[in-house]
């Protein structure tokens, strides 16, 4: 588990910087001015949404947090429904996810594939391919806060 923790006034930029250097390792610059104009860098997602449409919004009130995790699930394993209380930068690193978001229809993400998940709305994913799904979920928190919750399946 990667931590960090960092003032409130920073934390976006640090959080950005923090994905460019994980999906682009020495590839990418700290300086966006170089990371821009180096060769072989491709932007996998900028966003001030959720893929629901939910504004991104930051917890406050207790440090930064960032946690990174690899998620892999194996065919016919889902996540379970579950919402997350503090903003999620996914990207599928292999294989085929499909998430349902409930009235919000389901989606299908593929490898390469960046997203900004849904946050305090409910959602299930699911590998119903035949190889496994690996995630790199970097969860942007604060201290004392869970980067997911259980949650019961949304009405539709």
């Amino acid at each position: 588990m990667l931590k960090c923790r960092i003032g409130p006034k920073w934390r976006l930029a640090a959080s950005l910087r923090l994905i460019v250097c994980l999906l682009l390792g020495p590839v990418a610059s700290l300086n966006p001015a170089v990371a821009e104009s180096s060769p072989g860098v491709r932007t996998v997602l900028s966003t001030e949404s959720t893929v629901t449409g939910e504004p991104i919004r930051y917890p406050s009130g207790a440090p930064a947090q960032i946690t990174a995790q690899e998620i892999t699930l194996q065919p016919g394993q889902q996540t379970g429904w579950h919402t997350h209380p503090v903003p999620l930068f996914g990207y599928i690193l292999e294989g085929e996810l499909t998430v349902d978001y409930g009235a919000n229809g389901q989606r299908v993400y593929r490898k390469g594939d960046g997203l900004a998940e849904t946050m305090n709305e409910s959602h299930n994913g699911r590998n119903l391919g035949a190889s496994p799904v690996k995630i790199l979920a970097v969860f942007i928190g604060m201290e004392g806060v869970q980067d997911s919750a259980p949650a019961s399946p949304p009405q539709r």
